[in-house]
C-alpha cells in the first residue's frame, strides 16, 4: 500500500525545507514521490521550487482553497487520481494555517484502498514556537495528531530553549516521536502509524486567515524587495513572492517569515503567473499591498 504523509506546521516553520529533504532522501532510496502543495493564492509558485528534484507530472498544486475543509474533496480526488508507481509515496504540504486535526480526520475518508491511512508530520519552529500571539492556539493545534515532530530553526537558540519547547510539545502530543531533521530515518517513515489519541478541539475559523496577491513590476534592485517586505504591517504573518530585478535574466524568490526575517534566493525557471507577491494574515488587503509596492518603488527611484 502507498503511504501518504502530510506535512503540517505554522507559516514559515520550514515545511518546504523538510519536503526538499524528504524528496532527496526518498529518491536516493529508489522511491518515486508524488507531491501535492496547497496554498492560499499561488501554489504554482511553490511547485516550481521542486522541478529540479521531481518530474513536473508528479507535482500537483492546489490553490485558493483550504484543504482542511472546503478543499478536502479536491485533495481527496487528487490523491485518488495519482498514478500507481512501483515504489510510490505521496507527500502533501498543507498551507501554514491548516486545521491539522480536521485535515487528519477527513482526508482518510473515501481514499482508494491502495493507500495506507494518512499520517502527519509536524514541523516545529523552535525559535518562534508559541510566540505567535493570538495564533498560539492554532500553532499548538497543528502538532496534536502528528506521528512525528521535526524540530527546525535551531540556530540562535539555546539548549534551554530547545529543552523547554520539547517539554511543551510532549505535553500536547505525548505519543509522537520528536526528532531533528538530519536524524530522520527515511526507511521508517512509510511505516508510521496515524495518531489515535484524543485531541483538544479548536474553533475551525481560527485556521482561516485573509490573503491576497498582486503583480510585481520589474524592481530596480533587491533592496526594493526588502523595502516591500519591511513596509507591510506586522499583522501580515507571511509574505512571499517572485520578482524580476532590472538587468537580471533570472527571477528571484523572496519571503518574509512571521518573525520579520526576510530571505532571498534564486527562483527555478520562469513563474507561470509572472512576477507576484502574496501576503497572508489579518489585514491582508489588495489596496494596502498595491500602495506598499508603489511607495517602495517610488522611494527606490529617489
Amino acid at each position: 500500500m502507498e503511504a501518504i504523509i502530510t506535512i503540517v506546521g505554522f507559516l514559515g516553520a520550514g515545511k518546504t525545507t523538510l519536503l526538499k529533504f524528504l524528496i532527496d532522501r526518498f529518491s536516493d532510496e529508489g522511491w518515486e514521490p508524488f507531491l501535492i502543495l496547497n496554498d492560499y493564492e499561488n501554489a504554482y509558485m511553490d511547485a516550481q521550487q521542486f522541478v529540479e528534484q521531481i518530474q513536473s507530472k508528479n507535482i500537483k498544486a492546489l490553490t485558493g482553497s483550504c484543504i482542511c475543509c472546503s478543499g478536502i474533496s479536491e485533495l481527496r480526488n487528487t490523491v485518488n487520481r495519482i498514478p500507481k508507481r512501483e515504489k510510490g509515496i505521496t507527500l502533501i504540504e498543507a498551507n501554514g494555517t491548516s486545521d491539522a486535526c480536521s485535515l487528519n480526520e477527513f482526508l482518510g475518508v473515501g481514499l482508494n484502498d491502495r493507500f495506507s491511512p494518512p499520517v502527519q508530520i509536524s514541523v516545529v519552529d523552535v525559535k518562534n514556537w508559541q510566540k505567535r500571539g493570538k495564533h498560539n492556539e492554532l500553532e499548538s493545534n497543528q502538532i496534536q495528531v502528528s506521528s512525528l515532530l521535526v524540530l527546525t530553526h535551531l540556530e540562535h537558540t539555546t539548549k534551554e530553549r530547545q529543552t523547554s519547547v520539547i517539554n511543551e510539545i510532549k505535553k500536547l502530543n505525548p505519543m509522537a516521536e520528536i526528532i531533528f531533521m538530519n536524524d530522520i530515518n527515511i526507511s521508517l517513515l512509510p511505516a508510521l502509524l496515524p495518531a489515535t489519541h484524543p485531541v483538544q478541539e479548536m474553533d475551525h475559523q481560527k485556521a482561516h486567515l485573509s490573503s491576497c496577491s498582486a503583480d510585481l513590476p520589474t524592481l530596480p534592485d533587491s533592496q526594493c524587495i526588502h523595502a516591500i517586505c519591511n513596509a507591510l504591517p506586522k499583522s501580515i504573518l507571511r509574505v512571499k513572492g517572485c520578482a524580476q530585478i532590472k538587468g537580471e535574466s533570472a527571477y528571484t524568490y523572496f519571503e518574509r517569515n512571521p518573525d520579520g526575517s526576510v530571505h532571498i534566493r534564486p527562483f527555478n525557471g520562469i513563474p507561470i503567473t509572472g512576477a507576484k507577491v502574496l501576503i497572508i494574515g489579518p489585514g491582508s488587503n489588495p489596496d494596502i499591498l498595491k500602495k506598499t509596492i508603489d511607495t517602495s518603488l517610488n522611494t527606490s527611484a529617489q
